[in-house]
């Protein structure tokens, strides 16, 4: 396999990682919780969602071909009313993840050695990729937490849970 298609192998299993996170957040979560903030004024994790769903929209349509900043856009809208139902806020989010991976499967190797432009800056192919692929972990990672901070002791672990490492490295490694 060549660097390219290793390349995007990775980053495409690192992507499905994140939007896993989140899926098993929200399938923990009331209607109530994805619009809960600890304080006023904070996102809530449906505005998170609103913001992402609005960067992949814009960031991955016409990837290849367009500025990832589209006239279209309007960012600071991304953090005022909230999506109204969880429901909602789930399908924007597979929209987004859909526009994602669509436009990460239109890369091989006639186009990787592209420029992608985003607010008129060149990137190549792996730094708007790494680039994106950072800022959703960020926000995946204060989604997960808000979720956390909701549940507390109900919370069920998207990985490992405390004190059990061992356990589970026995159980991985077969000791």
């Amino acid at each position: 396999m060549n660097f390219e298609d290793n390349y995007l192998k990775s980053a495409l299993y690192e992507f499905n990682r994140y939007k896993t996170l989140g899926d098993k957040t929200f399938a923990q979560l009331s209607e109530q919780e994805v619009q809960w903030s600890y304080v006023e004024n904070e996102n809530s994790i449906s505005q998170i969602v609103k913001h992402i769903v609005g960067n992949m929209l814009s960031r991955w349509t016409n990837f290849l071909t367009e500025d990832g900043e589209k006239s279209w856009r309007n960012r600071d809208k991304e953090f005022v009313n909230p999506y109204t139902s969880k429901e909602e806020m789930i399908v924007a989010w597979e929209k987004g993840w859909k526009c994602l991976f669509d436009a990460m499967n239109t890369i091989n190797e006639t186009n990787f050695s592209s420029k992608v432009y985003i607010r008129g800056e060149a990137h190549t192919i792996v730094d708007a990729v790494n680039r994106q692929l950072a800022h959703y972990a960020s926000h995946v990672g204060q989604i997960v937490l808000l979720g956390k901070m909701q549940k507390g002791s109900e919370w069920k672990s998207l990985s490992i849970p405390k004190g059990e490492s061992k356990a589970f490295n026995a159980k991985k490694f077969n000791s």
